[in-house]
């Protein structure tokens, strides 16, 4: 087993829109996704050692109890939806892991949080558009979480808190997802709002204390601009399992960028 101090961080990963990074993109100009994309790409080098493997948990996957890709080679599902024809053509051959796959399974009901098996679904967009660029070579095994269809915080503080141990496994674990996340509001109608829910977003997670951070993260909805900028919350609860995960390690923001008039971060703990 690897030194504690060696262990990984957690993050919580913009995942950009559709197939966004493989395309000419049609809303505004040409380099909109740069920034983020170039993010991405450099975030395996700001790692002290290569993850051995990664678990990732995307805002576009939700069942009733919490389920797990056992799958050792998983399809790619192309859920998005009006983009151009070579997007669905994309390719990321990437393994998956059945006994990692088990292991998160096994924590998770350790920790008394209901699981299923899938050996069907595919990494879904929230996952290998991202990872094309984060490990383009995918080289190292995914395990895909879902998310519980509640869509209850604290349910997820805990099942990331459930998956701590991974960060000492040499496991990655990372939620994909967006921090804002209304649809019809990207642009400038959108502007202010994202402005103030990423300024409450940002002090939530890097409160001084752990703690205090979940407490805050549990109840995100009383934050400014909360529902207009997450009318549903799936694409932020990824964030609280990072967080949940991180156990006592504090958070920090590493990305942020002005995207079609729109704030958005992404975190790292520990």
């Amino acid at each position: 087993m690897p030194h504690p101090a060696d262990r990984l961080p957690t993050f919580y990963l913009p995942h950009g829109g559709g197939p966004c990074f493989f395309m000419d993109w049609p809303r505004g100009p040409a380099g909109t996704w740069d920034s983020m994309a170039a993010f991405l790409r450099g975030l395996i080098g700001t790692l002290a050692q290569r993850p051995r493997a990664v678990v990732v948990v995307s805002g576009h996957w939700e069942e009733q109890g919490f389920a797990v890709n056992t799958a050792p080679r998983p399809a790619l599902l192309f859920d998005y939806y009006g983009f151009p024809p070579h997007t669905y053509q994309l390719s990321y051959p990437v393994a998956g892991d059945p006994a990692l796959a088990a292991r998160v399974r096994g924590l998770l009901e350790g920790a008394g949080l209901a699981t299923q098996a899938d050996d069907r679904r595919g990494l879904d967009h929230g996952v290998f558009i991202p990872f094309m660029l984060v490990l383009p070579e995918a080289d190292v095994p995914i395990v895909e979480l879902s998310l519980r269809a509640d869509l209850d915080p604290l349910s997820h503080l805990a099942a990331g808190r459930a998956l701590e141990p991974l960060r000492d496994e040499g496991v990655l674990v990372v939620g994909t997802g967006m921090s804002f996340h209304n649809l019809r509001a990207y642009g400038p109608n959108g502007t202010e709002a994202s402005r103030l829910f990423d300024d409450w977003l940002t002090r939530a997670v890097t409160a001084p204390q752990a703690e205090q951070r979940n407490r805050s993260l549990a109840d995100w909805h009383m934050a400014p601009a909360a529902r207009f900028s997450h009318p549903r919350e799936e694409h932020l609860l990824p964030l609280m399992i990072a967080a949940g995960a991180a156990g006592h390690d504090l958070g920090s923001k590493i990305f942020e960028d002005q995207v079609m008039d729109v704030t958005l971060s992404g975190f790292r703990f520990g």
